[in-house]
């Protein structure tokens, strides 16, 4: 007779087994009426016996979990976004780039289609499922755990032997019947229908209740594991080892050989794809050996060993009503086209973007004209072109406005500059508020309790006209204003005062310098230091720095001579904002390898390429990631390339080993 502890660990097993069957291989072995006695049975085992609770039981897959506000967690592997093509062209330049740096003819790829869904990041451990966070802005995201435990496809405990511990990529996906289904019942009950699968499990993962978002009939797809040193040699065999764990791995995962052979699979599934159940929008090409992605690693913002080609964009044409001007944050100015509404690629769309100045003169784009709409990428709309056969014979050429739209103050364009520009830098509101806009920002300072609207209203009621008047903000000032309560001023307040921890690289990049983007930031925060070591850096010295451009440089030179922005860096620092590295960022970081280049190449046993690289630039060291005579040293582990083997030997560049780089430092 098994005692109770047995039997409710048999009960889990079944029924994982069970939904395994049903949601992932699609065969169900069981009734749905026979599942749920066998879920009711271990439900009460579980209640009468407490001390057996199992965070992963399969008894937790119903939800009920209420999450007020949902974490935000940064990602241990950043995940990076991917480069989009367009052509077979785009394909040939990408391989041609790929197989310079590795020095290799012949490259394996795999073909995946991409899924139309919401990303999300799982971590296991010992075989169990942890943390579950949503991609976020690629840094950080927010942990979703308990609504994801609530889908089905996704495996709560491992099955067999797996990685210890790792991190799986996906794509929560809405399909289209269950969508069909959920919008045919918020008509009958007499409510809007969602707009499109998408954005409808995007918004599910963020939903309070976890047992709202276990009667959603969500679906993960999964397409990639991280994990340090994998025991493998392919990105294939890793995505069928996680199938035979227990994930849903899309069957329509394919090797090919050539770029050819990854034409014929887009060719294929530029049709086939309206037949599967879930929508797509292009397909991912990935270099299928694991060391070689290693070896290609990452550009600022994507993979070099991936590329999305995206299928073209649905078009369709519109009326033109107006064109409006809209001020960016550095006075930038952008024309937006208001439409008359149209259903594009699932979602209404009003407005597009108009770019710039030179492209309503070359597509000569008018008031009343019928316009071509596209998505591009599929998520910002833009105007392409104009049906000149449907052009109003009253019509008038557009006339680019000359004066701001918010301060009337005359516009600017610089020479070989396609945007015109608002000067009235400290005077246009527009500017201000999107100045404060940015550095509250997740990406910058991430202000918990205050949002754009927030900035806007505080603006308004004359209570900031900048970043620094933030840390000047009291509760009693918040509280009498629209919609805020004591709680929401607290909030925002502890927030504001939480922010003076965020590290001086966050703050740099919030500081909104023209051109100074998120990359930058880092670089310039590493190199430098501090604040004022920046600000007293000239021209010269800044343009030594790698990367680091006339444009960057001429910006950074102008902020820093402008007796405004040298005020509020003083305010900034008597606040305590971090204005400098930290003393313990500053302690692993030395100048051992400063004006030393190094190119990695193959597999090592002491450290991944990942820290073998943080490792040169913490200590003043540049990593290029191809061979010429500039190059200082090349670290070979194991497969190095062959060809980059013979051009290191023609160019006389000294190739170490991990453990002679180790010595070196």
């Amino acid at each position: 007779m098994p005692n109770i502890q047995d039997k409710i660990t048999a009960l889990r097993e079944e029924l994982r087994q069970h939904n395994y069957n049903y949601y992932v291989l699609d065969n169900a072995t069981i009734s749905d009426y026979d599942f749920d006695i066998k879920l009711k049975e271990l439900q009460q085992l579980e209640e009468e016996h407490p001390e057996f609770f199992d965070a992963n039981s399969p008894t937790q897959r119903v939800g009920g979990e209420i999450t007020k506000k949902f974490e935000t967690v940064t990602h241990k592997n950043r995940m990076y976004s991917l480069d989009n093509s367009y052509s077979k062209e785009d394909l040939f330049d990408w391989e041609k780039r790929i197989q310079k740096m590795l020095g290799v003819e012949q490259i394996e790829y795999t073909c995946e289609l991409k899924y139309d869904g919401a990303s999300i990041n799982l971590t296991y451990e010992n075989g169990e499922l942890k943390r579950a966070v949503t991609r976020g802005d690629g840094f950080q995201g927010d942990d979703v755990t308990a609504n994801i435990k609530t889908i089905k496809s996704i495996p709560l405990k491992l099955k067999g032997n797996s990685i210890a511990d790792f991190e799986i990529r996906g794509e929560i996906i809405l399909p289209l019947d269950g969508f069909n289904k959920m919008n045919k019942e918020r008509i009958e009950a007499g409510e809007d229908p969602y707009r499109n699968p998408r954005n409808t499990a995007s918004g599910s993962l963020k939903l309070q209740d976890s047992a709202e978002v276990a009667n959603r009939p969500l679906d993960c797809l999964l397409y990639h594991v991280v994990a340090n040193r994998l025991p493998l040699n392919t990105h294939y065999e890793a995505l069928e080892n996680a199938k035979k764990a227990g994930f849903k791995i899309p069957n329509t995962l394919k090797i090919a050989n050539s770029i050819d052979a990854v034409f014929d699979f887009i060719n294929h599934w530029d049709t086939e794809r309206h037949q599967l159940p879930y929508e797509t929008d292009g397909v991912v090409i990935k270099v299928n050996s694991l060391a070689h992605q290693d070896e290609l690693g990452y550009t600022s913002k994507a993979p070099r060993w991936a590329i999305a080609y995206k299928y073209k964009a649905e078009q369709k044409s519109t009326i033109l009503k107006s064109i409006s001007y809209q001020v960016g944050r550095t006075g930038a100015i952008t024309p937006v086209a208001n439409l008359e509404p149209i259903e594009l690629a699932g979602t209404i769309v009003k407005r597009a973007s108009l770019h710039n100045a030179d492209q309503i003169e070359k597509l000569d784009i008018r008031v009343n004209d019928t316009v071509f709409v596209e998505k591009g990428g599929e998520i910002i709309p833009k105007v392409v072109g104009v049906d000149l056969t449907k052009r109003p014979q009253d019509s008038v050429q557009t006339q680019y406005i000359s004066i701001c739209p918010d301060c009337e103050t005359v516009l600017e364009r610089k020479e070989g500059d396609a945007k015109h520009y608002c000067p009235n830098e400290y005077g246009c509101p527009t500017q201000i508020t999107g100045r404060i806009q940015h550095f509250i920002s997740r990406k910058a300072m991430d202000i918990d309790g205050l949002g754009a609207e927030t900035v806007e209203l505080l603006f308004k009621e004359n209570l900031i006209t900048n970043y620094a008047d933030l840390y000047d903000l009291k509760v009693e000032q918040i509280i009498p204003l629209e919609r805020m309560a004591e709680r929401s001023a607290q909030n925002m307040v502890e927030g504001i005062e939480a922010s003076k921890q965020i590290p001086f690289e966050k703050v740099l990049f919030g500081l909104g310098i023209r051109f100074v983007g998120e990359t930058v930031a880092k670089k310039l925060a590493k190199h430098f230091k501090s604040i004022d070591n920046l600000m007293r850096a000239s021209f010269e010295e800044l343009i030594a720095v790698d990367e680091i451009g006339d444009r960057i440089a001429e910006s950074i030179v102008d902020f820093s001579n402008n007796l405004v922005n040298i005020q509020l860096i003083d305010r900034l620092k008597s606040y305590g904002v971090q204005l400098q590295l930290s003393a313990e960022v500053l302690e692993n970081q030395t100048d051992t390898l400063q004006g030393k280049i190094f190119v990695v190449s193959g597999v090592f046993a002491k450290m991944s390429r990942n820290e073998l690289k943080k490792s040169i630039e913490d200590n003043g060291g540049k990593v290029s990631s191809s061979i010429s005579k500039k190059t200082t040293y090349i670290i070979a582990g194991d497969n190095m390339g062959p060809s980059k083997r013979i051009k290191a030997e023609e160019l006389k560049i000294p190739i170490i080993s991990e453990d002679d780089y180790l010595k070196m430092l």
